[in-house]
Parts: structure tokens; sequence; C-alpha cells
């Protein structure tokens, strides 16, 4: 089907705002469209607490922004925002973290790794994984209680949580419940079918995603590694059941929807949708996008679900 009207009057006024195609900008610049597309979005719910930290890493550190509802927490989930490794930010997605945390009633660790150019791979995964050991080891602290742990993420951010769940497979630790990829970066083939669709040449273009890579890992080579496309990981038995969401207009859907098919034929546990007339990057759109709330309300009830087994299990 089409994209929805409501994402067609979305991309009418990006076009009429005059801002060139994101491939055509440098990275300082690119940063700023995020901005333009919260534009005057209201902010997310109130919280609890809100606590600005720093996570040790590689060569620095990370800023974390930890989000504790109203609730008693039932998890912790550990947030890699989207914005191909190169844009981004905990403050763009300030209002889907909270949104995050409020519905699913949950601390939300909201990762701020280092971007590139200036940080190329294997940086942005390094931070990930400090901050995701960082969390582990506070979750009494954080959640005041030790509840399940959650990895999550869109877009790059989906890559990343993706590959967190793999490292901690390979790590023997830490155990996570779930992992729940939106519109995930699985692989750097950019030929695929969705890839090569000209009805999905839109928020975000094949071209858009070669700048991407190119900015992130220029190396051939580093790109087939698992640690940059998960989707390479031969064995992928033993990981932490999975919720995968992809949209039908969208670069990266075949990507996203193979490496749940690959999930699946491994033995691990996955829920899928595809989000009809949707494009990349709807999720984080609650304000202006009715998808979005959708799309917010199944990772909601899979999160619930999820939950409420373990406690059974418990």
């Amino acid at each position: 089907m089409a994209i929805d009207q409501a994402t067609a009057g979305l991309l009418e006024q990006l076009i009429a705002s005059g801002a060139p195609p994101l491939h055509e900008m440098n990275a300082k610049d690119a940063r700023g469209v995020m901005a333009l597309l919260r534009g005057d979005a209201p902010p997310g719910p109130d919280m609890a607490e809100i606590r600005e930290q720093r996570v040790k890493a590689s060569g620095g550190s990370v800023p974390v922004r930890v989000f504790v509802p109203d609730s008693q927490p039932r998890s912790v989930i550990v947030y890699y925002h989207g914005g191909g490794w190169v844009i981004g930010s905990v403050e763009d997605y300030d209002a889907t973290t909270r949104l995050l945390a409020q519905r699913t009633g949950s601390v939300v660790v909201s990762v701020d790794y280092r971007l590139a150019p200036e940080y190329r791979f294997p940086v942005a995964v390094d931070d990930s994984w400090a901050a995701l050991l960082w969390a582990n080891e506070r979750i009494e602290e954080l959640a005041g209680a030790r509840v399940p742990l959650i990895v999550a993420g869109d877009s790059a951010g989906g890559n990343l949580a993706a590959i967190m769940a793999q490292r901690a497979k390979a790590a023997g630790g830490p155990a996570i419940a779930l992992q729940v990829l939106v519109y995930p970066v699985t692989d750097c083939d950019l030929d695929t079918t969705s890839y090569l669709d000209p009805a999905n040449q839109l928020l975000l273009s094949r071209e858009s995603m070669v700048w991407f890579w190119d900015h992130y890992a220029p190396e051939p080579e580093a790109r087939v590694h698992p640690d940059a496309s998960p989707l390479r990981q031969v064995d992928l038995k033993d990981l932490p059941p999975a919720v995968v969401l992809t949209a039908e207009h969208d670069p990266l859907r075949d990507e996203g929807e193979l490496y749940a098919t690959r999930l699946v034929q491994a033995g691990v546990p996955v829920r899928h949708q595809r989000f009809d007339g949707q494009m990349h990057g709807f999720f984080t759109m609650n304000h202006v996008l009715p998808g979005a709330d959708a799309a917010m309300d199944y990772v909601t009830a899979a999160i619930d679900d999820q939950l409420a087994g373990d406690r059974a299990k418990a």
C-alpha cells in the first residue's frame, strides 16, 4: 500500500522546508535534521526521576540519561537511539524514551554513544556494551529490585541492540530477557529489493544509507564483521527472544525481516510485525504519525507479555 496520509503530509512539510538531502550535508549540519524533525513536538510524560550519568568506556566516557517512571519499575530497558551512527542523541529521543518508560513501567537507560565520523566503528559498539554492563551492575539501584534487563533500539540503535544480545551470549552475560529491534540495520548489503525500490526512497534512502556507512565503517572488511552487520553472525541459537518491527516503505525492511526469519530458524522466539503504509523513522514520531502510536502499543504489549511470562516461570 502507499504511505499513509499523515506520512505524506510530513514529507511535504520537509520538502517545503528546503533542507537538502541528508547525503548532501556534512555530519555537523545533518545532526540538525533531528531537531528539525522534532519541531515543536510536545515533551514526553513526566517522570518520577531523571538522572544524568556518565559511563566509563574505552578512551573516554559515555553520557546516559536514566528515566524512572512513577510506577514500581518492572524492568530496565537499555535503549540505543537511531541516526545511522552519525546523528541522533539522547536529547533527540527524550520524548520517545519518556513515553517508553511510562508505557512499559520500566526504567529506561538512554545511551548517548559516540558518533561517527569522529568515532568510527567499533566505538559505538564498545560504548553500547559499556552502558549495558553499567546498567546490569546497577539494576537493583535503578529499579529497586532485580528486575529483567531488556535491550532496545531503532535503526542504527536496533543494530546496536541486536549486537548487544549477541555479545552478551558470547560473554556468558548479562542475562537479557528480550531484544526489541525497531527497523534495525542488520547488514551492509545496499542492493536488496527494499533498498532498490523507488517507493522506499523517503525520509531514509539508499543514498543516505551509503552516506551513513561511509561515515561509520568505510572499510569493506569492517562492514561485514558481525559487530557491524549482525545478520552475518553464523550462530544465532540461544539468543534472547526478539521483537522485530519493520516498515513497509523502508530500505531496511528486507534485512530486518531476514534477521527475524534467521532468528526463528535458530529456534529463537520472535514476534514480528510489518507496519503497512509506514516509512523508516515513524516509531519516534508519535506527535505527528498515528502509526507511531500503533508501534508503541505493539512494543508495550510485547514487553508486557514477556514480563508476564518471566513472572510465571519464577
